[in-house]
């Protein structure tokens, strides 16, 4: 007995160590950022640790208008992440609406091309979505005119959106058709059993839906900065600028600091929201996981 309680504590004192470890080195970048964001030594501070001078001044620069003999980025966050605002919502709103449809669409009805339509799709979702990187733009510049716009990316953002819909499918499978069937017996249409009878008991799934919807276009660079361009900073996402201020040596020197600072502000939002929405977020991956 006692060599088993013996090996239980040992066992547990390395999955502790191990977890540990693991800890530090995932927060250790993020703590370093932050650090790094209230430095007041500029580019001269990256190769430290923790800065030996402090300051506020970076977040301060964020959001001060630019100056005359300022940079020419200076002054830029807040159109930024603005535009990145509007994206995301935007996005988030048609993304969520698309995604619920579909599923329920693909949970209760069945129809001839269903089963290929889903095979299809799952076949289509092993490519990584840059391969159409190029179509995507003569598209938006050919037919939309939209080329170097934001708007365009909530086009792109939200146009295949319904195809993310095996999690959210696989959630509603778990809610029993009886109740649609129960609803349909006492005069319900299709559309009131959808908004005022699923909605309501799917909660987490809707809440993960608008969770994933949103943190796509909010962070991410490789399709903004390819449909966007460079030429028009005004356009511009916060992934975009956030890169600029670091990609280039002659802004690195200015805007080192100013970066961290605004890879801070970024982060923010999300953080709140997976702080706040945790449970929906966790309940609605593992109750979509069941079935498919």
């Amino acid at each position: 007995m006692s060599s088993l309680k013996a090996r239980r504590i040992v066992s547990n004192s390395i999955i502790y160590i191990l977890l540990i470890v693991l800890s530090i080195i995932w927060l250790a970048p993020i703590v370093w950022l932050v650090l790094q964001s209230f430095s007041g030594e500029g580019i001269a501070s990256r190769a430290r640790f923790y800065p030996k001078e402090w300051t506020i001044d970076n977040y301060r620069l964020l959001f001060t208008p630019a100056s005359e003999n300022g940079g020419p980025l200076d002054g830029m966050f807040p159109t930024w992440f603005l535009n990145t605002l509007i994206v995301a919502l935007c996005t988030c709103i048609i993304s969520t609406l698309f995604v619920l449809f579909t599923s329920y669409a693909l949970s209760r009805f069945r129809f001839k091309a269903r089963g290929i339509f889903m095979k299809v799709n799952l076949v289509l979702g092993m490519f990584p979505g840059f391969l159409s990187m190029i179509i995507m733009y003569w598209v938006m510049k050919e037919i939309f005119h939209l080329q170097g716009n934001y708007w365009s990316l909530v086009i792109l953002y939200s146009a295949g959106s319904g195809a993310g819909f095996y999690i959210s499918k696989g959630f509603f499978d778990t809610i029993a058709k009886s109740i649609d069937e129960a609803a349909m017996i006492d005069g319900a249409t299709r559309n009131q059993i959808f908004w005022n009878i699923i909605l309501p008991l799917a909660k987490p799934i809707v809440v993960y839906t608008i969770l994933t919807s949103f943190m796509s276009p909010w962070g991410d660079y490789i399709t903004s900065s390819y449909i966007i361009g460079l030429q028009n900073p005004d356009n511009w996402t916060v992934a975009i600028g956030l890169y600029q201020m670091i990609s280039n040596n002659e802004y690195i020197m200015e805007y080192y600091t100013q970066y961290a600072a605004g890879a801070i502000c970024i982060a923010i939002p999300t953080t709140l929201l997976f702080i706040f929405l945790q449970k929906y977020y966790v309940s609605g991956v593992t109750g979509g996981a069941v079935k498919g």
